[in-house]
Parts: C-alpha cells; sequence; structure tokens
C-alpha cells in the first residue's frame, strides 16, 4: 500500500484470542508505527476499513475469518428508529459541547469508572494516566470529544475524529451510574447530528460482527454500510 508520497509498510500481529467470538483466533494488519501518517492519508485509510487506536493505525486480518465488518452510517439517509427516539428524549436535558482533547481528572476519574464497572478484565482498566492520553489521541487524527454534562456534572465523553469525509466514533465512555440513559446510543446519534449539520456524508463506528452482542447496537442505525471486497455497500441486516 502506498500514498502520493512514500510506499507504506503493513505489519501482522501474532494470532490470539478472538474477544468477541469463542472459539474463534484474531490477528490484525498494522501501519508501520515509523511512517509519517498526514491529514490525507489517514482520510485515506480511514474510507479503507481502517481504525485508529491511538496512533496506531490497524485493520483486522483473521487467519479463518472475516466476520469484522467496518461499518458507517450516511448521515444525510439516516432515520432514527423508534427505540433512538426515545434514547434522544430521554436525554434531551443533557448539554453537549466540543472541546479539545486534553488531559483533566475529572475526565480520566469518570475513565477508570466505567473500566472497572464495564471492563475490570481489560488492559484499558489501567491506573496509568499515559496509557490512557495515548489511547485517545494522536498527531494526526483532528480528534474532539463530544463532552456531555448534565446540571453541570460530566457524564459522558465520546472521542471523536475529523477527517475529509466523515467523523469517526472512535471510543466512548460514561459514568457507570448513567447507565439507563442508554449514553452510547445517544452520542452516535448526537454524532449524525453534527455531522449532518456540517455536511459531513458518514460517521464510522468501526468494525461490527454478526454474532457479537457486544457490537449488536450498531446494527440499529440504519441504513448501515459495511466495507467488503473493497467497496462501501449497504448491509442486509
Amino acid at each position: 500500500m502506498s500514498n502520493a508520497h512514500n510506499p507504506i509498510r503493513l505489519f501482522e500481529t501474532v494470532v490470539d484470542d478472538c474477544p468477541y467470538l469463542d472459539d474463534h483466533k484474531s490477528a490484525s494488519i498494522l501501519v508501520d508505527p515509523d511512517h509519517e501518517v498526514d491529514r490525507q492519508l489517514f482520510s485515506m485509510l480511514s474510507r479503507s476499513g481502517f481504525r485508529r487506536s491511538g496512533e496506531m493505525l490497524y485493520s483486522p486480518k483473521c487467519p479463518s475469518c472475516n466476520a469484522c465488518v467496518s461499518v458507517r452510517i450516511p448521515s444525510a439517509r439516516f432515520v432514527a428508529s423508534k427505540s433512538q427516539k426515545r434514547v434522544w428524549r430521554k436525554n434531551i436535558d443533557l448539554r453537549a459541547n466540543l472541546e479539545d482533547v486534553r488531559f483533566e481528572q475529572e475526565h480520566f476519574d469518570m475513565y477508570m469508572r466505567y473500566q472497572r464497572r464495564r471492563h475490570p478484565d481489560s488492559s484499558m482498566c489501567d491506573e496509568d494516566t499515559s496509557k490512557y492520553t495515548g489511547f485517545i489521541n494522536s498527531d494526526f487524527s483532528r480528534s474532539k470529544f463530544l463532552v456531555f454534562r448534565l446540571a453541570g456534572q460530566l457524564i459522558g465523553i465520546s472521542v471523536l475524529d475529523q477527517f475529509d469525509g466523515g467523523l469517526s466514533a472512535v471510543y466512548t465512555f460514561f459514568e457507570p451510574e448513567f447507565s439507563n440513559r442508554s449514553l452510547g446510543t445517544h452520542a452516535i446519534l448526537y454524532t449524525l447530528k453534527l455531522a449532518k449539520a456540517h455536511d459531513i456524508p458518514f460517521v464510522y463506528l468501526g468494525y461490527w460482527i454478526d454474532g457479537s452482542q457486544k457490537m449488536d447496537y450498531k446494527r440499529k442505525f440504519r441504513p448501515l454500510q459495511g466495507y467488503q471486497d473493497r467497496q462501501w455497500k449497504d448491509l442486509e441486516l
């Protein structure tokens, strides 16, 4: 793979147990971490099914499975379902702001409460603040925090990447005590609202895996497009 300037080296990771499907193995392709990624290249890779985690750009390449499908929502065509409209109404009292990505203790404390409740055995449940900042931001992604507050209290943050032709919902975390508000769904709905307001054609949701309960919420956004055989097409779900 190459851009207009320099060829890009790709590396394969070691094969490991799949975190989403039992009895499956997983592996990924990584973009050479020493390659200089600019806005143009990041946009191209994002539109080609790659995903960002910190400074790392990756795409699944599992040895015997292709269940991971990169998905995106065409913002102009999106129509909220009845349940999504209920989530929106439930959170109409929230204040949302786009803010620069930066470390704040208040943010990190909420992040840790979220990890302890939702993913206590994950490597992300780590008190090391450098791992947190290394995960959420990069030098090339033009990332923003979509911050949700209730009567001044921080209750949720969605990390958004901006690139040519898209917004990418990288990661959302929130106060566990407000889990009944479906803040993950609300954050995507608000991101779609931003995309429509700024004529951004697509909101990218990362990977969807048929049969994975953790990923099931993504198929509820319709229409949903998947990147398969090197092209984007509407998924029949």
